[in-house]
């Protein structure tokens, strides 16, 4: 028996892979969403996003960012639902990776979905709060400028070279409110309790698919969407577990797929005595959303700005 294939019959079996992964996507938006809004959201796999960046207020200040990207002749958009947030229209990621302020940690190559869950969180100063998969530590550096350096926050990574750029990111951005741990957050002890808990859960990326890269259909997959599932369901339950009675969390992901998003949330919830808690913020109307089946949830649509998101908070009673 042949224990190797050909680079033909290698060919064939990895085209038949893409093949069929394309396809089961394509099931999958059909079984969702309307034409109309699976055109939205083809449209924005096929277009190139904008290069957005968070001012770290835990370095800096608005003001003497808009100075510096001054000088490299940057142009940029401001954010309505985000005061540090800003979209850079004629400059690349290398182009800012270049710069002082960001070798510095001034500000963070973020985009502006990623930026949706911590300000739905609402972290305040003095609250215990978890980061249940930090990794890389946007959202966590991003929820330590957002209580002023002055919360006790707890960022887990299971891998240990993802935990490793985790610990770089929080030093660098100066976030020293933050305590990173290698473990897998569905072995948190229920001992443990918080006053707030992030969950970004890990999933199938379908709303940050890109048509333009060739490899896109190499890892999306059905059976990475259903690996994802039994992963987000463990991992919310236990978010609830060591949620204080009478406290909030988020639940995000950056897919765009319901068996990914409502119906993990609402298999927890009948499991828990908890309830959806409507997201409501200054701003939110600019957001360019898809229908959800839980009603004060968001679903984020891909285009030019935005990778396809989804968040919804949940309130432990």
């Amino acid at each position: 028996m042949l224990l190797f294939m050909s680079n033909i019959e290698n060919d064939e079996y990895i085209n038949k892979k893409i093949n069929d992964n394309r396809q089961y996507l394509n099931m999958m938006l059909k079984k969702q969403y309307n034409q109309e809004e699976i055109d939205r959201i083809l449209a924005g796999y096929n277009v190139k996003r904008k290069v957005t960046i968070r001012v770290n207020t835990i370095k800096s200040n608005k003001n003497k960012i808009i100075e510096e990207l001054a000088k490299i002749g940057a142009e940029f958009d401001e954010v309505k639902w985000s005061e540090n947030a800003l979209i850079i229209n004629n400059k690349s990621e290398k182009d800012l990776e270049d710069l002082d302020i960001y070798k510095n940690g001034e500000i963070y190559l973020q985009s502006l979905s990623s930026m949706l869950p911590p300000i739905v969180l609402n972290p305040q100063e003095k609250e215990d709060i978890l980061d249940m998969t930090a990794a890389p530590g946007g959202k966590t550096t991003q929820i330590a400028a957002l209580t002023n350096n002055n919360a006790n926050i707890t960022a887990c990574e299971l891998n240990a070279i993802r935990a490793e750029r985790l610990k770089f990111n929080v030093e660098k951005q100066g976030a020293s409110s933050v305590f990173v741990m290698q473990k897998d957050s569905r072995n948190i002890d229920d001992y443990f309790s918080f006053d707030k808990i992030l969950l970004d859960a890990p999933c199938s990326g379908s709303g940050t698919l890109d048509f333009n890269d060739e490899t896109t259909f190499k890892f999306f997959s059905q059976k990475l969407v259903e690996k994802s599932q039994k992963a987000q369901l463990t991992l919310l339950n236990k978010a609830l577990k060591v949620l204080k009675p009478g406290k909030e969390m988020v639940y995000s992901t950056c897919s765009i797929l319901s068996c990914e998003n409502e119906d993990i949330v609402n298999q927890a919830l009948k499991l828990a005595n908890a309830k959806i808690v409507p997201i409501e913020f200054e701003g939110m109307e600019d957001l360019p959303v898809l229908p959800t089946k839980i009603e004060g949830t968001i679903c984020v649509c891909p285009n030019e700005f935005f990778e396809g998101f989804f968040v919804a908070k949940i309130r432990k009673n």
